[in-house]
């Protein structure tokens, strides 16, 4: 908490995730994969431009077709398919609808989630979180390497071993874990790069210990 503390007085509410509705985060977590927001919001448009982001439409549309709206994203053959897996996992399973997916329990939930192909704990988790509301925290590149930096855990520790760090010492607070996750982001981003900016970074003093190593 207190590097929560510490970033909130850097960044402030930074109302994330960009998103309109339930659908459209779960595509835009699937969507920013190894590739930069921004891109994510170009394909975001171009399926909205074409009138094909409903669970219905994106059933039908042939990969090929998806493929092509969805280009911006980068790797968008491979997205195509993540995509296609979870629409066709959300219609057979929930009948294509997200209110049911979201009314299951979390933990059963996300070993679904985790079943299909091309959703990593990453992915399943930003679903959970932002398009779900679920208070589950979600762990990044940028959050493994910030509290590796600052010797709290090594890089190469597991998904659920940084999880766990942050879920047995915060309380299960939707709009914290919302906004934790996010000032994470935007500290890896604006600081803590793969040649950091530690002066001017707010987290700068927070532990005199020596770095563990990271990327």
């Amino acid at each position: 908490m207190q590097v929560y503390r510490r970033l909130f007085r850097h960044y402030g509410n930074l109302h994330w995730w960009p998103g309109e509705n339930p659908l459209e985060i779960s595509v835009g977590a699937i969507l920013t994969q190894n590739t930069a927001w921004s891109n994510v919001e170009k394909a975001i448009r171009h399926l909205k431009e074409n009138q094909v982001l409903s669970v219905r439409t994106l059933g039908r549309l042939s990969l090929g077709h998806l493929a092509q709206l969805i280009k911006s994203a980068g790797y968008f053959n491979v997205k195509a398919h993540r995509l296609k897996n979870f629409i066709s996992f959300l219609q057979s399973r929930y009948g294509g609808s997200l209110n049911k997916m979201f009314g299951q329990d979390t933990s059963r939930l996300r070993e679904e989630l985790l079943s299909v192909n091309g959703t990593g704990p990453e992915t399943a988790d930003s679903i959970l979180l932002y398009a779900g509301e679920k208070p589950v925290f979600v762990i990044d590149a940028y959050t493994k390497r910030i509290f590796s930096r600052h010797g709290v855990m090594a890089y190469g520790n597991s998904y659920d071993d940084f999880q766990q760090l942050f879920m047995k010492r915060i309380p299960p607070d939707i709009p914290l874990y919302n906004q934790y996750h996010a000032m994470l982001v935007f500290t890896g981003k604006d600081f803590c790069r793969t040649r950091p900016r530690c002066d001017s970074c707010p987290l700068n003093g927070w532990r005199n210990v020596p770095p563990l190593k990271c990327p």
